[in-house]
């Protein structure tokens, strides 16, 4: 038995790796097929028509695809762990493909979602049916497709114990004390073939191994600055939704569908009008923003950021496949470079940029998707550097405290509109509004 959950851990993990790497070379041809080259450099010269146009029709496939298949809407990580403690979750060929295109066409035409979940599912899908192949036991399909799942965030991640983490924190808990040894070897064979062809978020910048004190006094600091954000993405992420769902689909509720794509669309279209930096998935903007030679404008760093909150929050509500932890991620980062501009323009502050972007990219991941054990690992393995480390385990905690005083967060948070859209599909067939207001 021992023997043959090895060799199912290690083939997992290589078939897992192998398809996500497909599925992240996919999303990069379409993006370059789309805006015909790299879309920073491109789009000020397209149509201001076409910017609106193809995320709209890219929209409206999705919405076509997942009215199809139900099974390839896709908020997250959390839906995958709640399907495996349910033991509901469905792993068709047909859907896993359709994920991987729909995911794959919101990315590529600038909706700000991540990869993490198709990833995950991917990977899932892979365990589930290489789980009948070695007819395991059926008490251990739930530990495979945990493994599953991990080994395709490890890949898609390009850091696994980075994906281990969040594997064990939103999925594999329940199966750590038996099985963590194959969720580790399959983690690891995953991001061998994910390494090869993509590329990871590495803080190029970290200082090292000694702890700053005279950073201590910025730390303090940050503390409200970013809880400050944190506030603004749910407070704006809560009105948008309330006021789309609310104040004008449920006034036409025959035509959801079409106002939803035409939201998104429009939305995405106008960011990516205004500033294209603020679209896509946020992978680029991370690497960016940690490892350039040169300050970015405090203005330029504003209006993405708020750009970014926006847009990731109507691409959620639109059915844009996809997660959010790259593009919390990017929100965070966002505001850890803000933050150090300002102290260096206005409080002549000596301070390293690169530094409070890599603290507040896993700190504010970490405390709106609520997984402090995955944001201090992520500061780890992506910097190495125990000034982030030690900043970031402090701040993510202390900062979850501070929100949760207004805000309920929660790790289902995504996931319930999922069940807010069930509802209005019963409204939309006469049935009774379980979801109230």
């Amino acid at each position: 038995m021992i023997a043959r959950l090895l060799i199912a851990s290690i083939i997992t993990g290589l078939i897992s790796g192998i398809f996500i790497t497909f599925y992240s070379l996919l999303i990069t041809f379409l993006t370059y097929f789309f805006f015909m080259g790299d879309p920073i450099k491109t789009i000020p010269t397209l149509p201001v028509w076409y910017l609106y146009l193809l995320p709209t029709i890219a929209i409206f496939l999705v919405n076509y695809i997942v009215h199809k298949d139900p099974n390839t809407r896709e908020y997250g990580l959390n839906e995958v762990a709640d399907s495996i403690v349910a033991n509901k979750m469905k792993f068709s060929v047909k859907t896993v493909f359709l994920k991987i295109f729909s995911s794959a066409l919101s990315l590529s035409s600038g909706f700000p979602v991540g990869t993490e979940g198709p990833s995950a599912s991917i990977g899932a899908m892979v365990a589930y049916h290489i789980h009948k192949w070695f007819r395991l036991p059926t008490m251990l399909v739930k530990m495979m497709i945990s493994i599953g799942a991990s080994s395709g965030i490890a890949a898609v991640f390009v850091s696994p114990v980075t994906g281990i983490a969040f594997a064990i924190e939103i999925i594999a808990y329940q199966f750590i004390k038996q099985y963590i040894g194959y969720l580790i070897l399959a983690s690891f064979v995953s991001f061998s073939v994910g390494i090869y062809f993509l590329n990871p978020i590495i803080f190029l910048h970290s200082s090292g191994h000694t702890y700053d004190f005279g950073l201590m006094i910025a730390n303090i600091l940050f503390l409200p600055f970013i809880t400050l954000f944190v506030y603004l993405y749910l407070f704006l992420k809560k009105r948008v939704l309330k006021f789309v769902n609310i104040e004008i689909i449920k006034s036409f509720p025959r035509f959801r569908r079409f106002f939803i794509a035409l939201i998104g669309g429009g939305v995405i279209g106008t960011i990516l009008l205004l500033e294209p930096r603020a679209a896509f998935s946020g992978h680029a903007l991370v690497l960016n923003l940690i490892n350039t030679d040169h300050m970015i404008p405090l203005a330029a760093i504003l209006s993405i950021l708020i750009l970014r909150i926006i847009g990731t929050t109507v691409a959620i509500y639109s059915n844009a496949i996809g997660g959010i932890f790259i593009p919390l991620m990017s929100i965070g980062a966002l505001t850890g470079y803000g933050y150090a501009e300002i102290l260096i323009d206005y409080a002549g502050y000596t301070v390293e940029p690169f530094y409070f972007a890599a603290v507040g990219a896993a700190v504010f991941m970490g405390v709106t998707m609520k997984l402090p054990l995955t944001a201090v690992i992520l500061a780890l393995e992506t910097t190495f550097d125990y000034n982030v480390v030690i900043t970031t385990g402090i701040s993510v905690v202390l900062v979850e405290y501070f929100s949760q005083l207004y805000f309920n967060i929660q790790r289902r948070n995504v996931t319930r509109i999922k069940e807010m859209k069930k509802s209005e599909e019963k409204e939309e067939a006469g049935a009774p509004d379980a979801q109230g207001s």
